[in-house]
């Protein structure tokens, strides 16, 4: 029978390796007192190691002080994807803008639910004239669009409450030619929600399967760059970039492991 010295010990160890493995899935970057939360993860986590399969990707933030004062405005995000993942819209309906703005959930899915790509939350911090500030949440959707002739996601994001609002956040795609990543994911966040709230929290999952022209299609699709007689791989899923006022920029890079599918 073991001491009760050596359970005390199995259970410290015990609790190191769920803290470790709950860190694992989020990056903390900070900057004075501001600080921001990144997190991301991918579903499956076995993938082929030649070629590509359907997956799942989910990216966000949270934004916060550490004294607890408001955060400045969120001005700028981009995502960097992984260069093994592919972005694939063809024969993906498209949303027009105008379908959105302004538009409830109900209404955005009614009219654009075709080009649906994604659903997220958000969180923002609400302070109106002559009120005590209040917290914002709400449902975001992400739907497949084109702009200037141009891919681009509309991130459409809705709050009932403390009164229907909603916006749209235009995110630009664009294919980078070289390094670790493959795609940047960018979004200038309208100055009307700055008059309105600020943005504390933010996640969304892109996961879209659909047929056209009589194939199946992924709009996110990806490979496990494990070397030849390794089974995993760790690799750098996403870069996040949180850009605010007066030229501040907190960046992050999540890393993941990829377990590989075949020799």
């Amino acid at each position: 029978m073991r001491s009760p010295f050596a359970r005390t010990l199995v259970a410290l160890a015990l609790l190191a390796l769920l803290a470790s493995a709950a860190l694992a899935h989020a990056e903390v970057v900070q900057s004075g007192r501001l600080r921001v939360e990144m997190l991301g993860q991918i579903t499956p986590k076995t993938l082929p190691r030649d070629g590509a399969a359907p997956i799942a990707v989910e990216v966000g933030g949270r934004i916060e002080t550490t004294d607890g004062s408001p955060p400045p405005q969120l001005q700028v995000l981009t995502v960097e994807l992984n260069r093994e993942g592919r972005i694939d819209s063809g024969g993906l309906p498209l949303c027009p803008y105008e379908a959105l703005e302004p538009a409830s959930t109900s209404r955005a899915l009614a009219a654009c639910g075709q080009a649906l790509v994604g659903r997220g939350s958000f969180e923002a911090q609400i302070a109106l004239p002559g009120q005590p500030s209040s917290t914002a949440e709400g449902t975001l959707l992400a739907f497949n669009g084109r702009r200037g002739g141009r891919p681009v996601l509309f991130a459409h994001i809705y709050s009932p409450h403390p009164f229907p609002t909603s916006f749209v956040i235009v995110f630009s795609i664009k294919r980078l030619a070289a390094g670790r990543f493959g795609y940047a994911l960018t979004a200038h966040l309208p100055a009307a929600l700055g008059r309105w709230g600020r943005l504390t929290a933010i996640e969304l999952r892109l996961d879209r399967r659909y047929s056209s022209g009589g194939e199946r299609h992924s709009y996110l699709s990806a490979g496990c760059p494990a070397p030849s007689g390794f089974g995993s791989a760790n690799f750098p899923l996403a870069r996040t970039s949180f850009g605010f006022p007066g030229g501040v920029t907190l960046r992050g890079t999540l890393t993941r492991v990829c377990h590989a599918r075949g020799r």
